[in-house]
């Protein structure tokens, strides 16, 4: 691993923020890195409030699209809320059409499946709004790109509202109203919002318009807090504030289909990452492994005993993508090194047989293995399926652009993307991929970078550290947990390989005459013998807290060691 110290602010900055706070010069110095330089930026920053969520009309064409449905609604239309298939689509899905349906009833729902019908907005999806009488879709987390399908529903009489927060191309769709924050002329100030964020900021105009307050939507922010953390969108700005009250939702009234996902894992209290690790892929696993109505059923469901059939249900979708992930993730490792193609600068890999629906994952695997741009390939009907994934730091978005003449069509963010291309077209596409990325890419990022937020001696670690520390959640992009560096590190003696398989290290430490830590290396074994040699060395870790047989302690999570 590359370790990159994050530069130290400015000694005043430090200074005046240690003493406007009372904190020591190492958390002054996170906030600087952080960009917060005041007592009232900190301030809103440790304690988010929903009064710093931005007015939902600043977003172009919100008036437009809060205008069309309460027309749709005055004359008894039919309402599809549309989504994707995946955790950022299935949760907007939940959340607008739940909330439209506490005071509005004729609105049904609608998933594209993953297979027949592939990404977005399709044909099929509209003509089934034809057959219903539906005269208005609202579209999230899909649609800025459905230049011709919405033509298309046009000419059937149905209107669009788009929701969507993917970049859009050159040409906007002649929607009724397109909510995008990343569109070039809307003006909203907080850019990073995810599909379901939009969906959010509309039942908030809704809202406005309703004369409700914005308590009054709090119990809708677990959804968003989860595709938060779902779609790796910045923790940041409005995101930060959604998630924080979201998790807190999670954590202490969790809609009925969260309460029978948390039944079967038997976790107390959620973080972020949690939310990502435990409900997101088993969200995810009803469109990889069946299909996407499975999971707005859990989340919209208010029965606890239908939620527990749906999530016993989605439970088994997640094992066998488990299973499905692993066998593929086995199988494209063969085919990288029967090739040998060590001296690339992308991983592109495909099989006519794999499933659709777990190639993103493996994508993801591939990249932490081999760190470069990744493309999986399967074989979907006529067509070519791949999902991107990218390593820090490179626009993989970018990189297709530059492959476009290859490429039927595409969409997603810097580093996931996905894309379909007709077969004939594979080779030239590889080759092509390869040809941008080994001449725009800095070849420094094809091997992992540790960043490190601070330089610090153990002594510095203590419970009111930690428990500032531990305020600075929820952590994501563009807010990651702090990493710290020690150095002249040395085990006390009793470091030793654990774990089933002997795959983990654990250490405990000194440094000079320091209080000891215990530190902990998931898969690092082959550590062992820089930390265990009696030696001194330096690490670079995160803090967290260890409890066994009801002791709580702070210790070390190693990321990298280093003689």
């Amino acid at each position: 691993m590359r370790w990159t110290l994050q530069p130290k602010p400015d000694f005043q900055k430090i200074a005046v923020l240690t003493k406007s706070l009372g904190v020591d010069e190492v958390i002054a110095s996170l906030l600087l890195q952080r960009g917060i330089e005041t007592f009232e930026e900190a301030k809103r920053f440790f304690r988010p409030d929903l009064s710093g969520l931005h007015d939902p009309f600043l977003m172009k064409d919100m008036d437009k699209a809060v205008a069309r449905i309460q027309k749709a609604i005055a004359a008894k239309e039919s309402i599809l809320v549309y989504g994707d298939y995946d955790v950022d689509g299935t949760t907007s899905v939940a959340l607008v059409s739940s909330y439209l349906k506490t005071y509005y009833p004729n609105v049904a729902t609608y998933i594209p499946d993953r297979y027949a019908e592939g990404y977005g907005v399709s044909y099929q999806g509209i003509d089934f709004a034809q057959d219903n009488d539906v005269t208005l879709i609202i579209a999230l987390d899909c649609g800025i790109k459905a230049i011709d399908k919405v033509k298309y529903a046009s000419e059937k009489g149905i209107d669009f509202i788009i929701c969507d927060h993917h970049r859009p191309g050159p040409e906007i769709p002649e929607a009724v109203a397109v909510l995008d924050p990343k569109r070039d002329d809307c003006n909203y100030p907080y850019k990073e919002l995810c599909g379901c964020g939009v969906g959010f900021k509309l039942i908030q105009a809704l809202s406005v318009d309703r004369g409700l307050k914005i308590n009054d939507l709090l119990l809708y922010l677990d959804l968003v807090a989860t595709a938060i953390g779902a779609d790796i969108v910045p923790i940041t700005g409005e995101n930060r504030i959604l998630a924080h009250f979201g998790l807190k939702v999670i954590n202490s009234n969790p809609r009925t289909g969260f309460k029978a996902i948390l039944k079967q894992v038997k976790k107390e209290v959620l973080t972020i990452t949690d939310v990502v690790f435990i409900i997101a892929p088993r969200i995810n696993a009803a469109g990889r492994m069946k299909h996407g109505n499975h999971a707005v059923s859990l989340l919209t469901e208010t029965d606890q005993h239908h939620a527990a059939v749906w999530a016993s249900e989605i439970e088994q979708f997640n094992l066998d993508r488990r299973e499905a992930d692993k066998q593929i993730t086995e199988e494209a490792l063969q085919q990288i090194l029967e090739r040998k193609e060590e001296d690339r600068s992308t991983t592109v890999v495909y099989q006519e047989d794999w499933h659709k629906g777990v190639i993103g994952i493996v994508a993801s695997r591939l990249t932490e293995t081999y760190y470069r741009p990744t493309l999986v390939f399967t074989k979907s009907g006529e067509k070519l399926a791949a999902s991107a994934r990218s390593v820090k730091g490179f626009d993989v978005y970018n990189a297709l652009e530059g492959c476009a003449a290859h490429i039927e069509q595409f969409g997603g963010h810097k580093y996931a993307a996905g894309l379909t291309l007709l077969e004939k077209d594979y080779e030239a596409f590889k080759t092509t991929f390869e040809k941008v990325v080994s001449e725009t890419i800095d070849k420094k990022l094809l091997s992992p970078q540790l960043r490190i937020d601070a330089e610090i001696n153990l002594k510095a670690i203590t419970p009111k550290f930690y428990r500032i520390l531990k305020q600075f959640a929820p952590f994501g992009p563009g807010n990651m947990t702090p990493v710290f560096m020690t150095q002249h590190l040395k085990d006390t003696g009793y470091g030793k390989c654990v774990g089933a398989d002997k795959t983990h290290l654990r250490i405990t430490v000194q440094q000079s005459n320091s209080p000891t830590f215990v530190g902990i290396g998931f898969g690092m074994a082959s550590e062992a013998d820089i930390a265990c040699s009696g030696k001194p060395f330096k690490a670079a870790y995160v803090i967290d807290e260890n409890e066994w047989q009801g002791n709580v302690n702070l210790q070390l999570r190693l990321k990298d060691i280093k003689a």
